[in-house]
């Protein structure tokens, strides 16, 4: 029996020393013909990351992100020793660009090596078509998903509303030069700060590079629903009850033997 709860213990020990995959799935909840999201980047860090401050003039990263979808610039403020980074495309989205096109869902899986350390999460997303409107958490420790001893803290989702989408301040929202539109024009440079947005009803109607336009009536109200991002863990934590059972095995066939 000493062998047997030793056995156990080992067992235990190694399943809680193993990180167990994440899976983050994105769900864009805009209606039909309604507004896209960038492929998302995400973050895993030790709550000492600040993507942006309200009020604050957007970073480089953040700007290239929230006026254009690209995400290296950001990658690369973001990049540091015990962080963890990726970006969640949809290869289903619009030929060219990996889009996550309104009612489809992209998602990825990435294993969390140091989870005491990747305690929150962190993401950003370009609205498009817009010139310079995100979704993004300007809070670095919103959302824990491992607590200070690395334990996975359960399925997280998070839901983003129309009152959520935010304005970097670094480009007129005229519509006119807006990224993954075809109104054409010059964006004009705002030299502002980060704010909540004021809307995209003036979108609405526009043509987009897929070959629609933009519903009219598409651009969501504060209360809307418009993007949801579920982080949970696989497997999931029921594997230890299953080494459980094969320890209760294992020692039922010993008495019996």
């Amino acid at each position: 029996m000493q062998r047997l709860a030793l056995t156990m213990a080992a067992l235990l020990v190694s399943s809680a020393a193993v990180a167990q995959p994440l899976t983050i799935t994105v769900e864009n909840l805009s209606g039909t013909d309604g507004f896209f999201l960038t492929p998302v980047w995400y973050g895993f860090h030790n709550g000492s990351f600040d993507l942006f401050s309200p009020g604050s003039p957007a970073s480089p990263g953040l700007e290239a992100l929230a006026e254009d979808g690209i995400v290296s610039v950001l990658q690369g403020e973001f990049a540091a020793p015990g962080r963890l980074q990726g970006v969640i495309a949809n290869p289903a989205g619009f030929p060219g660009a990996p889009i996550i096109d309104a009612g489809e869902t992209a998602t990825t899986q990435v294993t969390p090596i140091n989870p005491a350390g990747y305690r929150y999460f962190s993401y950003a997303s370009m609205v498009i078509p817009s010139n310079d409107a995100f979704i993004g958490n300007g809070n670095p420790t919103a959302y824990e998903i491992f607590n200070a001893a690395g334990e996975f803290n359960g399925t997280r989702v998070i839901e983003i509303f129309g009152s959520n989408i935010w304005d970097s301040g670094t480009e007129v929202n005229d519509t006119f030069g807006a990224a993954f539109s075809t109104v054409g024009g010059t964006a004009t440079d705002e030299g502002g700060v980060v704010a909540l947005h004021t809307g995209l009803a003036n979108f609405e109607g526009t043509g987009t590079p897929a070959g629609f336009n933009v519903a009219v009536g598409a651009a969501p109200g504060a209360g809307d629903l418009i993007a949801r991002i579920t982080i949970s863990q696989v497997p999931e934590p029921a594997s230890l009850g299953l080494i459980g059972t094969i320890v209760m095995a294992a020692a039922g066939a010993r008495r019996r033997s």
